[in-house]
C-alpha cells in the first residue's frame, strides 16, 4: 500500500497531478481542497495517499491532510459512494464541516454537495453519525503540503501521536538551523521525553 508520497510536483490539472518521487512519476487524483494548498510546479510536496486496486486499473488518490484521507476512506465504505463521489464531497465541504453536518443530521445541506441525493445523504448520516463524535474522525486537519524539513518533521511527530501544538513546540527551536527532517525528528523526540 502506498500511504504517503514526498516528491516534486511536476504538473497539476484538476483533478489530476503528477508527482516525481525519486524518478518515478505518480499520477494522483486529488480533491479541490488539496489543490488549493499545492505549491507551484517544480516545488516539493507531501501527500497522504490511498491506493485503490481494480481489475482494470490501480488508482492513487492524494490528500493534503491525514483527516481528508480518513474521511475519504470512510466515504468509500458506504454503499453507493465510490472514489469519484468521495472526491466530490471533499471538494465541496471541509472535513470538520462534513462531520458537523453528519453530527447535526443536516441531510438537506448534504444534498447540496455534488452528486449527493437524499438517500445517499441519509445513509451518510445514519452510518457515519457514530463516528462523527470520535476524536480520530473529527480531529483538526493536519496540513502537510508544505514540505520543508520542519513541516515534514511536524507531520511525522503527529503521525506518532503528538498533538499539532506539541509537534510545533518540540520543533520550533530548529526552524532556522538548516537541519534535515531526520535530525529535527531526533532532536524533537529528545525534547519530548525530557
Amino acid at each position: 500500500m502506498i500511504g504517503r508520497l514526498v516528491g516534486t510536483l511536476l504538473h497539476k490539472t484538476p483533478p489530476f497531478l503528477l508527482l516525481d518521487v525519486a524518478g518515478v512519476g505518480y499520477e494522483v487524483e486529488a480533491p479541490m481542497s488539496t489543490f488549493y494548498g499545492l505549491p507551484a510546479a517544480g516545488e516539493r510536496v507531501v501527500l497522504f495517499t490511498h491506493l485503490t486496486v481494480r481489475e482494470d486499473a490501480h488508482l492513487l488518490f492524494g490528500f493534503a491532510t491525514e483527516a481528508e484521507k480518513v474521511l475519504f476512506r470512510q466515504l468509500i465504505k458506504l454503499s453507493g459512494v465510490g472514489p469519484k463521489l468521495a472526491l466530490a464531497v471533499l471538494s465541496g465541504v471541509g472535513v470538520d464541516e462534513f462531520w458537523t453536518l453528519v453530527r447535526n443530521n443536516e441531510v438537506t445541506r448534504l444534498t447540496r454537495l455534488p452528486g449527493i441525493g437524499k438517500k445517499t445523504a441519509e445513509r451518510m448520516v445514519l452510518e457515519l453519525k457514530e463516528k462523527a463524535g470520535q476524536p480520530e474522525f473529527s480531529a483538526p486537519a493536519t496540513q502537510a503540503v508544505a514540505a520543508s524539513p520542519l513541516a515534514e518533521a511536524q507531520a511525522a511527530l503527529q503521525a506518532l501521536g503528538y498533538k499539532p501544538s506539541e509537534a510545533q513546540r518540540f520543533t520550533e527551536a530548529f526552524s532556522s538551523e538548516g537541519l534535515g527532517t531526520d535530525q529535527i525528528i531526533r532532536e524533537a523526540l529528545r525534547r519530548a521525553v525530557r
